[in-house]
């Protein structure tokens, strides 16, 4: 299988997985989607499993690079960019092809914190809350790793409650909770 051929594969299984769930789908739904057979999918990938982390490396990949340059080129300011968080995560919430969060799904199907498709997916939620803690800390913040958990827990909350009880008004009211907390925490700052 050339290089192109499993990123195919493993774009297609991550696709599949983010929208139907990784125990729901097997690997006969797999090949039919991806349009590669179980055989050549396990000359690659030992296990189910194997494929759910590449499809998760793969998602974190693109998911962080989008997420950080929306956020980034949103606003010319460090408040701006806590602010403009939300703005980013209202796209991609808003967007047609939005199935909730891959790794929230991954975690509630892998359970155990020592599975490696939980550590895979806690490490991506580090990432994120690492980046908001950098944007805090540039911002001014007093207490960044503070401000920093306190807006994660709201983007996490945001991405929850719109996909379970619809995406009418949760960006925007996820979006006023955040410059709550941001002024509290940066006060007296133009955005």
């Amino acid at each position: 299988m050339s290089a192109s051929k499993r990123d195919i594969l493993v774009r297609g299984a991550m696709n599949v997985f983010y929208r139907e769930g990784f125990n729901a789908t097997g690997m006969d739904k797999l090949a039919k989607e991806t349009g590669v057979s179980k055989m050549t999918m396990y000359k690659h990938f030992r296990s189910k499993e194997d494929l759910i982390l590449a499809a998760l490396r793969l998602r974190d990949d693109e998911f962080l690079s989008s997420f950080t340059r929306l956020v980034e080129e949103g606003a010319k300011t460090p408040k701006g960019r806590l602010l403009g968080v939300f703005d980013a995560l209202a796209d991609w919430i808003e967007g047609r092809d939005f199935y909730s969060c891959m790794f929230i799904k991954a975690t509630s199907e892998y359970q155990s914190p020592e599975h490696p498709i939980h550590v895979a997916s806690a490490e991506h939620k580090r990432k994120v809350l690492a980046f908001i803690q950098g944007l805090a800390g540039e911002a001014g913040a007093k207490n960044p790793k503070l401000l920093a958990r306190q807006l994660f827990m709201l983007t996490e909350g945001e991405t929850v409650t719109a996909f379970i009880l619809g995406k009418s008004g949760v960006a925007a009211d996820a979006k006023a909770a955040a410059k709550v907390l941001i002024e509290a925490a940066l006060p007296g700052q133009n955005t």
